[in-house]
């Protein structure tokens, strides 16, 4: 029953990437105890993951681990190990979690993991030691075990077989579609021990130990998990896992967009999604005000909320259904689209207000891999941080829609009203409101300013510089001028529009009075 877990244990034991929920502590070998902790880990009733019991971890009366851990005597290890296989083998269907001995601080500890169970609901003897046993089916309240009864037995027998599709066995995949590489990265990026030896076994042994792999050894099937985490092209198993960001310079109602997709392995593919945002349609303002030193910073959309905002659609979606998860970029709000919509037992007002709480996680092991990865929190944190992100800002309030069905779900976040200027596709802006210029007044651009006179559209610029070459225009002249702030656009709303013109700012005429008066005293 020896292994390697996965997961870093010291991040473990400290709670920063599993819930105090998920673990157990016990400071000695309580078989009773134990057992019925695993059932109820094993039967998963929230499609959290299971979770994790550590062996020789005492805790304080608030539960938090206490170091350095009492630990276990060696003579102790192999006692226990047999005493918990013959023990395991009363579940009702059996049900073995994955045992490893670990040191922390010195100290020998025994760490049960225990994933959801695929063939769940299981039952455990209410007690191991007793001569006439008694089995009952066991769930985690919170923090506690208890015996499911009532209407919490009955929800229970209803989710036979009702293993979340992350969490499936995929039928058309062996082991060796994941890729070994994808499954080191990940090791090292979480600081597992199982990365030590990673390179010493098949794909297979480290899918297995992973638990992103499974089944008979004659006929292993690799898991939706996975796939989706682990494999190059995961779109070739699952249609429609991917990002679309799409870009509407004329808004959500013109007839132009650009749009870019991201595909690959989801935790890559969310990062290069979320990178492109920040790099291409985030700007922050500077304003400075007289009568103090310190400037105020805003953000157009602020990233902090997007991240939440992404990660949460990718985290709930179906991936069952075709659809993408779509960026919906316009001057005036960012939208995200993901299918379908919040569970049932989400009553809007609540989500509005932040305090919606979900009965159950879509995908509970797709939860798992990104609170690991340190991309989300869990347990309906990710809607609260997106409200305080957004007030942070000092932006309006987000907004969260679903249809009668819950078909789809939408996050709108609305533009800060005082963010300066159009965002534009390719560029890295940061607007400062100074009253000086902020960027650089090349003699391009020096130029520009010299030949405006009122509004202007670009083709007149263009003819009054002498200049032929459209593209050469933007690059050295115009996009200059916008990003210096010495022009500004008369339908930023509409940057590509027929009709748009430019016009000198308060600060390019500042600039142009300054450097005529020079001009003229030479």
């Amino acid at each position: 029953m020896n292994s390697k877990l996965p997961i870093n244990l010291i991040d473990l034991l400290r709670q920063r990437t599993v819930e105090g929920e998920r673990i157990e502590y016990k400071s000695g070998w309580n078989p009773d105890a134990i057992i019925r902790t695993i059932c109820a880990f094993a039967n998963d009733f929230e499609n959290l993951g299971g979770g994790y019991v550590v062996i020789g971890q005492d805790c304080d009366a608030n539960g938090q681990p206490v170091f350095p851990p009492v630990g276990l005597a060696d003579n102790q290890l192999d006692k226990i190990q047999q005493e918990l296989l013959a023990a395991c083998q009363l579940f009702q269907p059996p049900y073995f979690p994955v045992l490893s001995i670990e040191e922390v601080e010195a100290r020998k500890l025994i760490v049960l993991w225990a994933p959801g169970g695929q063939n769940r609901p299981y039952k455990a003897p209410e007690a191991i030691t007793a001569n006439k046993k008694t089995w009952r089916y066991y769930i985690r309240r919170f923090s506690s075990t208890v015996e499911a009864k009532g209407d919490a037995e009955l929800e229970l027998l209803s989710l036979a077989a009702k293993v979340p599709f992350d969490d499936r066995y995929n039928q058309t995949a062996l082991p060796d579609d994941l890729s070994k590489p994808l499954l080191q990265a990940f090791l090292h990026e979480v600081n597992s021990a199982l990365a030590e030896n990673a390179s010493m076994l098949s794909v297979e042994e480290l899918a297995r130990q992973m638990n992103v792999a499974g089944g008979a050894a004659e006929a292993a099937r690799a898991k939706n998990v996975g796939l989706l985490f682990f494999n190059e092209t995961p779109e070739r198993f699952f249609p429609g896992v991917q990002i679309d960001v799409v870009w509407f310079p004329e808004g959500a109602g013109g007839d132009r967009f650009e749009e870019k997709i991201f595909k690959g392995p989801l935790a890559q593919m969310t990062r290069e999604a979320l990178h492109y945002i920040q790099r291409n349609y985030l700007r922050e303002t500077v304003i400075k005000h007289p009568d103090r030193a310190e400037a105020t910073r805003i953000w157009n959309f602020p990233y902090a909320a997007i991240e939440e905002a992404l990660v949460n659609a990718v985290y709930h979606r179906s991936y069952e259904e075709r659809e993408p998860i779509e960026v919906r970029i316009s001057y005036d709000e960012l939208v995200i689209l993901s299918f379908p919509g919040p569970d049932r037992s989400i009553r809007m007002a609540d989500l509005q207000v932040g305090r919606a709480v979900s009965r159950r996680y879509r995908n509970r092991r797709i939860g798992e891999f990104l609170k690991e990865l340190q991309m989300t929190e869990g347990r309906a944190t990710g809607i609260p941080k997106i409200l305080k992100e957004m007030t942070t800002n000092g932006s309006p309030a987000p907004k969260f829609e679903t249809d009668d069905d819950r078909l789809s779900f939408v996050i709108r976040l609305p533009r800060h009203p005082l963010s300066l200027g159009p965002v534009i596709t390719g560029w890295e802006v940061t607007g400062e409101v100074t009253g000086e210029v902020a960027g650089e007044v090349t003699g391009e651009v020096e130029r520009v300013l010299r030949v405006m006179s009122g509004e202007m559209s670009r083709q007149q610029i263009q003819s009054a510089l002498g200049l032929k070459g459209d593209d050469h225009f933007r690059t050295a002249y115009l996009k200059p001028a916008l990003l210096a702030q010495v022009i500004v656009m008369t339908l930023p709303d509409i940057p590509r529009s027929s009709k748009q013109r430019y016009r000198i700012t308060d600060i390019g005429q500042q600039w142009l009075a300054t450097h005529l008066s020079t001009d003229n005293s030479l």
